[in-house]
């Protein structure tokens, strides 16, 4: 098993590159579903999680090839699908795979997918996404750990969601875009990745408006058809660099970013003293010789996002001064705090509160990652520690960082990547 050794006090200086985002590929590798032929993506993150939802099409009979040397590139081709199952195998691994289970139905009439339950960071239950399914008609059992759905042909419906879900949006959206009629989603998820959906089901022939609203609207077509697309830039892993270059007193251009879609962490930047300014090919990001607190609530976009909350945890753990941040999204968001505690970092949980006072220094020790963000936490609070920090259990960062300790090291960064004997 690998581990990150990093060791801190450099500052960064250069440029980066953001990769395809990693919540936008997935359910456009799973829309490929809706339409026979062969579909080619292109700016597809190597990323573990993009393996795993390559493994879960072949597995139901699609073929997916790599379409260029750099492996950015997939063919996906939809033809072979005989099988209509999403094993628990594939499903605890990533809970992305539910994002099958639209798709399938809609077009195949039939899909089995395995209940992914909990995960480290709470429940993420799927139950808007049933809500939404049988409204279209679908007949869903629970069995055996698996959700089953059958459906000769969806039609449309009015769909109100309790809450604002990506997956869910995501899963009704595909589905609606083969079903009967028109099908109207409320209080829908508004993130960039939604709006990357329905540009991509607009471009197979299908008819989608209002993503990036909270009321999206689908009139359902009688077939799709296959296409080729480039993934939008990944808001997370630039929004990471962007507080990796504040908490170094760095100067770092994020290239190949959607500055639109980072003015929530813009603004928690500027709160905290850094500069940054648009520049061309991205956002140019110039950390200050003193970090100022902030005060962060996440919310569903356009707000802070939870994705950003545990790397904002450590440029306030090194701020002049006290900072709160609420975590309104996921009950159990916090496991990083006992890792930058072993790092000396002075951080009160009271449910989803966490109060951090700024320390001076934080020193390096031997942490474990617990999840995907707290793994990117822990790597950037290492690199502003005095000596060497040790991160473990790196295969979470695997699922959503692609060669991040290799682009900290193109600017600067002492970080390497070392197998854990």
């Amino acid at each position: 098993m690998d581990k990150i050794v990093i060791r801190g006090g450099q500052r960064l200086k250069g440029e980066v590159r953001i990769s395809g985002a990693k919540n936008a590929a997935l359910p456009i590798l799973a829309s490929a579903i809706l339409s026979g032929g062969t579909s080619i993506f292109r700016n597809v993150p190597k990323l573990n999680d993009l393996r795993t939802m390559g493994k879960l099409l072949s597995l139901l009979g699609a073929s997916v090839e790599e379409g260029d040397k750099s492996g950015h590139t997939l063919r996906v081709s939809t033809d072979g699908i005989r099988t209509f199952h999403a094993p628990y195998e594939l499903v605890k691994t990533m809970r992305a795979s539910v994002l099958v289970l639209g798709p399938l139905l809609a077009r195949h009439g039939q899909a089995t997918v395995s209940l992914p339950g909990g995960c480290a960071i709470g429940a993420r239950p799927i139950d808007q996404h049933l809500k939404g399914l049988e409204a279209m008609g679908a007949k869903i059992t629970l069995e055996h750990g698996n959700v089953i759905a059958r459906a000769r042909r969806l039609h449309g419906a009015s769909i109100v969601c309790d809450l604002p879900t990506v997956t869910g949006t995501e899963n009704l959206m595909m589905a609606a875009s083969l079903a009967r009629g028109r099908t109207t989603i409320e209080n829908a998820a508004r993130e960039p990745e939604i709006e990357e959906l329905a540009r991509v089901l607009n471009k197979m022939g299908g008819r989608v408006q209002g993503a990036g609203t909270s009321v999206i609207t689908i009139e359902g077509v009688d077939s799709l058809q296959p296409i080729e697309h480039s993934i939008l830039p990944d808001r997370i892993e630039a929004g990471t660099f962007m507080v990796a270059a504040a908490l170094t007193r760095g100067d770092v251009l994020v290239r190949d970013c959607v500055p639109e879609h980072l003015d929530a962490v813009t603004a928690k930047l500027r709160a905290a003293g850094a500069i940054v300014e648009p520049e061309a090919g991205g956002l140019r990001v110039r950390g200050p010789a003193s970090l100022l607190p902030v005060d962060i609530t996440t919310q569903p976009h356009p707000g802070f996002p939870t994705d950003m909350q545990a790397q904002f945890m450590v440029l306030a753990a090194r701020a002049r001064g006290q900072s709160v941040i609420t975590e309104t999204i996921f009950e159990n968001r916090y496991m990083h705090v006992q890792e930058l505690a072993r790092m000396g970092a002075d951080i009160h949980v009271d449910g989803r509160t966490a109060v951090i006072r700024g320390v001076k220094k934080l020193t390096g020790a031997k942490v474990m990652a617990t999840d995907l963000r707290a793994s990117a936490s822990l790597i950037l609070a290492g690199m502003v520690a005095e000596g060497t920090t040790e991160v473990l259990r790196v295969y979470h960062l695997d699922r959503g960082y692609e060669r991040i300790e290799k682009k900290l090291a193109k600017m600067g960064a002492d970080v390497k990547r070392v197998r854990d004997t």
